[in-house]
């Protein structure tokens, strides 16, 4: 397993980490500026997922690799909307039981084992496609990290113990890299399983967050989001 991957994967790490700091600390003006990344980083990830990851998986031939994309968004949706009935992106306001918390870690947990897995099958496919999932795991880490940290203040749980609970999400982020670089199927379907994780997490769980939001600034953002990929596929000498 090449380190770039992992270092990347414990960068990630730090990003639920800070996000449920800041809700820990009751820093306001993070939790804003939080919210705020949302819309880039939903644009940002469907682009990837459309212009980034998709040609690779449609290119390598299999006709799994259809499946295994719609395969990875059912997959999120069973963690956490069936298995986490009680979840959303951001910060949670309202009082839910302790079983709702330990049941939207269990959920996000599945889910960042496979933003590891992303980020390891971008890795293998190439460094700018890697580099690209990456980064679209990072801008969601943040809000990941307020909605863990969040809900377990909100079940009555300690400050530490809602930190420890990112810090769960974060190690889940690592083994995904760890095993995809021990096990044969994920190195050569974790893209395709990737891509239908990484389209549920923009299209049906980011997108719904910030669509009521009102002004310029969130749909700004989005398409920023999405200009962004298309201009590091121009530098990456990728310009489709």
């Amino acid at each position: 397993m090449a380190l770039i991957p992992l270092w990347l994967a414990l960068a990630a790490a730090l990003g639920n980490l800070t996000g449920a700091w800041a809700v820990v600390r009751q820093r306001r003006a993070g939790l804003t500026a939080i919210d705020a990344s949302l819309a880039f980083g939903a644009g940002f990830m469907l682009a990837v997922v459309l212009v980034g990851v998709m040609p690779p998986v449609l290119a390598a031939g299999t006709s799994w690799a259809p499946l295994l994309v719609l395969g990875g968004y059912l997959l999120v949706h069973l963690a956490q909307h069936v298995l986490t009935p009680h979840f959303h992106f951001g910060e949670e306001t309202h009082d839910v039981s302790a079983v709702a918390a330990t049941s939207a870690l269990l959920g996000l947990s599945l889910h960042s084992f496979f933003d590891g897995v992303a980020i390891a099958s971008g890795f293998i496919e190439s460094q700018a496609l890697g580099t690209m999932l990456f980064l679209a795991v990072l801008l969601h880490k943040l809000p990941e990290g307020v909605a863990i940290g969040s809900v377990f203040l909100a079940s009555g749980r300690s400050a530490r113990a809602a930190l420890r609970a990112a810090g769960v999400l974060g190690a889940a982020t690592v083994l995904g890299v760890l095993v995809t670089g021990l096990a044969a199927p994920l190195r050569q379907h974790g893209l395709a399983i990737a891509a239908g994780v990484t389209l549920y997490v923009a299209a049906s769980n980011l997108v719904p967050e910030i669509q009521g939001r009102r002004g310029w600034v969130v749909p700004a953002a989005f398409f920023g989001g999405a200009l962004a990929v298309l201009l590091l596929n121009l530098l990456a000498g990728h310009p489709g």
